[in-house]
């Protein structure tokens, strides 16, 4: 009884493991889903709807965008993360909802458990600006202002835990400076007062930006990406005046755990083909978003780097949800 129970369930181990390579074999043969954690517009939907456009066409499968805004990702992300584990379903995957939101309160998802990496697609660097009254003209000009006015400048984000509170807080600790945060509900709902001169210093997104750059509202300073922006090669990076520092804010897309790889190595190739077409990368570039594919591991791996650099920032500048 116990030999024929023993090979009962053997057999069944087999069934599935072949199941799981067959369904890999022909994947995809069915709709695939896409979800995306915020509401359309912005850099993660051009990401859905752009490669979704790429894989309908290469698939012959039905690519279906589904924007699932609310609790800054976290409704989108546990919808996932609680799906079928057969690569169906997809979610644009944005450091603010796989690193940020679970290091400033718990989540109902886990960040490295609950999802199998399909590779990394578009990273964003915001840009450093300041008011024109600010007597500032580059990066170390701005330090030594705020180094002999310590506490007096401000600066202003789309509220506590958002890219710019983080981005503007590791600068403060590698140099050790004292300049006050002013949160508001939103990067747009600052660039009032940022625009009034009300608060000294702003970090956003470049197409936000270079339209009040240009007309000599604020004064651009530098980028907080690895490298310099391609389309503003002459804008340095604030990592030339503080060695080490950079802020890349990078998008990719993620599955639920236990994906069989098969399907996740074949949703990475897919991924990186249509980032690599030439319309693609012209339209991104239009929007200030530069390429940055990854193989699921190299995804993986940047995770775990981040989650543990912003863990550090976090619990040093007492970083609060909202």
């Amino acid at each position: 009884m116990r030999i024929s129970s023993f090979f009962a369930v053997s057999a069944l181990v087999v069934l599935s493991l072949v199941g799981r390579q067959a369904a890999a074999q022909v994947f995809p043969n069915k709709p695939i889903r896409i979800i995306v954690p915020f509401t359309p517009g912005g850099s993660p939907d051009l990401l859905a709807r752009t490669v979704g456009q790429k894989l309908q066409t290469m698939w012959g499968q039905p690519v279906i965008i589904e924007n699932h805004p609310g609790a800054g990702g976290t409704i989108a992300a546990q919808m996932v993360a609680r799906a079928s584990a057969d690569g169906y379903t997809w979610m644009v995957a944005p450091n603010s909802v796989l690193i940020f939101a679970p290091l400033l309160q718990k989540q109902p998802y886990d960040p490295i458990k609950s999802f199998a990496p399909l590779g990394l697609a578009i990273s964003v660097q915001n840009l450093l600006v300041v008011h024109p009254s600010v007597p500032a003209k580059d990066v170390r000009e701005l330090l030594a202002l705020v180094k002999a006015k310590p506490g007096q400048l401000t600066y202003a984000s789309g509220g506590a835990g958002s890219p710019q509170n983080f981005s503007m807080e590791l600068l403060k600790s590698m140099t050790t400076t004292d300049i006050v945060h002013v949160p508001y509900k939103g990067a747009q709902a600052a660039m009032p007062d940022v625009l009034g001169g009300l608060v000294h210093v702003f970090l956003s997104q470049a197409n936000s930006l270079l339209p009040h750059v240009e007309a000599g509202k604020l004064r651009l300073l530098a980028g907080t990406g690895t490298k310099r922006y391609s389309s503003l090669p002459n804008v340095p990076t604030i990592g030339e005046t503080v060695p080490g520092y950079s802020v890349d804010i990078w998008s990719g897309f993620v599955t639920p755990a236990n994906t069989p790889k098969d399907i996740v190595v074949k949703a990475n190739a897919a991924i990186r083909f249509a980032l690599a077409m030439p319309d693609v990368q012209a339209s991104f570039a239009k929007q200030g978003v530069e390429v940055q594919t990854s193989s699921p591991e190299d995804m993986a791996r940047v995770i775990r780097a981040d989650l543990a650099r912003w863990g550090k920032v976090v619990k040093e500048a007492n970083i609060k949800a909202e």
